[in-house]
């Protein structure tokens, strides 16, 4: 399999180019952003500028950010909106689109690929108007991204909007065309790892990579939590050639999150026999 790095492992302190020289030190052919002011302030001119530069300069593609999912500096602690593109009320729609189009702005000064974006809110429930109000507002993204060359890309998140099957539903209902970035923790948290891929993996464009325990969302280093790897690895290797494994891991401290501990992973999921 590739393998790649969001930088959600160090989400909480600022994103400079000593950060992405750890990351591809390490080896990792993808590369993820994470869209959160206080790592990576898509407003701010001069850090925009310098990651830009860090790509050009080491000539290295990035793959996908991943879209804020608040509109401050301290995870909505200060006041800022949570981002969702699924407010049934119009004009806080309006101010979450406005906050994404701000992350999109990026492809301008640093080409990539896809934009990974939330359906709704943490436990939001299901409602079919508010299939209406994601796809007013996908439409609406859809043309500012494709004037950047960046694709949108739905995730599977634990909620009654965004599970696999829901996410079909909205496929087959809006005939958007827009594909998937599949989560392992939330698909494992919803209805099991190996039938939210089997039900996405037409759709699947990437992924994203992490463990827990089937009830909080925990990030965990794969092989820490209790999904199952070695069925997750050779569903994932029957995607190979057509999207990489993005590790989506929160930093847990030096001896639970670190680069060299997902060396090990990265060796540990390599040694996963093919299926018999």
């Amino acid at each position: 399999m590739e393998y790649g790095l969001s930088t959600y492992l160090y989400v909480n302190e600022r994103l400079t180019s000593y950060t992405l020289d750890k990351i591809l030190g390490a080896g990792f052919q993808y590369i993820e952003l994470f869209a959160a002011r206080q790592h990576l302030d898509y407003t701010d001119r001069n850090q925009v500028r310098d990651v830009a530069q860090w790509f050009r300069d080491h000539q290295v593609k990035l793959h996908s950010v991943h879209a804020p999912l608040y509109a401050d500096a301290k995870w909505g602690q200060l006041g800022g909106l949570a981002v969702s593109v699924a407010y049934l009320e119009r004009r806080l729609r309006i101010d979450s689109m406005d906050e994404i189009k701000r992350a999109l702005d990026l492809a301008d000064h640093l080409p990539f690929r896809y934009l990974i974006v939330h359906m709704g809110l943490p436990d939001e429930e299901y409602d079919l108007n508010k299939f209406d109000a994601v796809m007013t507002s996908l439409e609406h993204l859809k043309v500012f991204a494709k004037d950047r060359g960046v694709q949108l890309l739905l995730e599977n998140i634990p909620n009654e909007l965004g599970t696999p099957e829901r996410l079909v539903e909205f496929l087959q209902y809006t005939r958007l065309n827009v594909k998937i970035c599949f989560d392992t923790g939330h698909a494992h948290m919803t209805h099991g790892l190996h039938p939210a891929f089997e039900t996405l993996r037409p759709h699947i464009a990437s992924t994203h990579v992490h463990d827990n325990r089937g009830e909080k969302d925990d990030h965990l280093m794969p092989f820490d939590g209790d999904i199952d790897w070695t069925e997750a690895v050779r569903d994932l290797r029957r995607g190979e050639g057509q999207f990489p494994a993005i590790f989506e891991v929160r930093d847990g401290g030096h001896e639970t999150a670190s680069l060299s501990r997902l060396a090990e992973v990265m060796e540990r999921m390599e040694s996963i026999p093919e299926e018999d």
